[in-house]
């Protein structure tokens, strides 16, 4: 009987022996992973949260960004030769602990959808990009802190779950900022800051603008496109040219165009055949004959002035943004933010840049030599098809 309890102790002592050495090897596991954590925490960055456990929300975000200096909006995944917005924009997001560093590498996995693909130089006061992240606290302030000055988050709205920025957008508004200068006429071409535009010669402007207006064949104001393209055919709700304004004792004026969709240096080659026919080295029936079948060679205006003003989204705010789950994309709360952004990095770099590499007065040089209707004499007399003119890699 007494050697019965004595095996049973025996036995009951193994057992705790062997269940204190699992339980040694379980903590240094547990140790070993919490450290391997602590790592991976440090490696994410001082931001990064331990948001595995928050669900992924659709959502936009309202943009601005001065574009000097940038090859255009969108980013040349495997390309770090051509510095691009959404380089810095998606660093930051990956900074932030908002997207996981694999969603930086391919934007595909977090559904980052833009309005519109600016061109190299050209801003942004509202642009708005669509994705999916984890909903951190702090969101914007922390995003904000990993970018440049000259790039900002203005504001953040809940979407639908298949909302993508591009696609439901109904139109865009932007606006073409020049010195005046630009419209002195070439008989007594003034290109400095003395140089003040008349009431009537704003009236011509905006007469030659109201032509744009409705739908027309564009081929000519892009590249790459023929005059039976069905997509070269763009619709403009209004394009006007606002009241000038002296800043820094030269005075300057902001054409303002609406549009359902735009291509590639549409908006630029509107702004140059216009400055051409207003300064007299093209007459106006060039405009007519511009959306024709024959090639019109349509100069180029400098992209410094070209800004993103606003996306429009009345189709999606008529069905969702009045429906008690969604907010209606507006952004009136963010208005401020958005003038004062211009006031402080679009508009100033604007002008300095005007001021000390003077971009529209050296194109101005360009127009005296430019034909605007060699191409079309070429294409109706041998019934060839004429090349487009070479164009910047924006």
């Amino acid at each position: 009987m007494a050697g019965d309890v004595r095996a049973a102790a025996l036995v009951s002592a193994a057992l705790e022996q062997d269940r204190k050495a699992r339980g040694g090897w379980q903590g240094g596991a547990r140790a070993w992973e919490d450290a391997e954590q602590q790592a991976k925490k440090r490696r994410a960055g001082p931001d990064a949260e331990p948001h595995r456990k928050l669900p992924k929300r659709k959502i936009v975000l309202l943009v601005a960004y001065s574009g000097k200096g940038y090859h255009g909006m969108q980013r040349n995944v495997g390309s770090s030769q051509f510095k691009t917005i959404e380089d810095d924009l998606v660093s930051a997001l990956v900074q932030s602990g908002c997207i996981p560093e694999n969603h930086g590498e391919d934007m595909r996995k977090m559904s980052f959808q833009r309005c519109a693909r600016t061109d190299k130089g050209v801003s942004a006061a509202g642009q708005v990009v669509s994705l999916k992240v984890w909903l951190i606290d702090d969101i914007l302030e922390k995003i904000n802190s990993h970018l440049p000055p000259h790039i900002r988050i203005l504001g953040l709205k809940r979407v639908t779950g298949g909302f993508n920025s591009k696609n439901k957008c109904d139109a865009r508004t932007y606006f073409y900022m020049l010195p005046t200068f630009a419209f002195a006429h070439k008989d007594h071409d003034v290109q400095d800051e003395s140089y003040r535009l008349s009431a009537e010669t704003l009236q011509r402007v905006n007469g030659l603008l109201a032509c744009y207006k409705g739908t027309h064949n564009f081929h000519n104001f892009t590249s790459q496109k023929g005059p039976q393209e069905a997509s070269a055919r763009r619709y403009i709700l209004d394009m006007f040219c606002e009241e000038p304004f002296v800043r820094e004792g030269m005075e300057f004026a902001v054409i303002k165009v609406k549009g359902q969709s735009f291509m590639t240096h549409q908006i630029r080659k509107m702004v140059g055949l216009l400055v051409a026919i207003v300064k007299g080295y093209a007459p106006e029936s060039v405009l007519e004959r511009s959306w024709g079948d024959a090639k019109v060679d349509v100069p180029k205006a400098p992209g410094l002035g070209l800004v993103l003003e606003r996306v429009h989204f009345e189709k999606y705010n008529q069905r969702f943004g009045n429906d008690g789950l969604h907010e209606p994309l507006d952004w009136t709360r963010e208005e401020a933010g958005v003038t004062a952004f211009k006031e402080q990095h679009i508009y100033p770099t604007i002008i300095s840049t005007e001021r000390h590499e003077r971009s529209m007065a050296q194109w101005l040089s360009t127009l005296p030599v430019h034909d605007f209707n060699a191409t079309a004499h070429m294409a109706v007399g041998a019934g060839t098809k004429v090349p487009s003119p070479p164009e910047d890699s924006d």
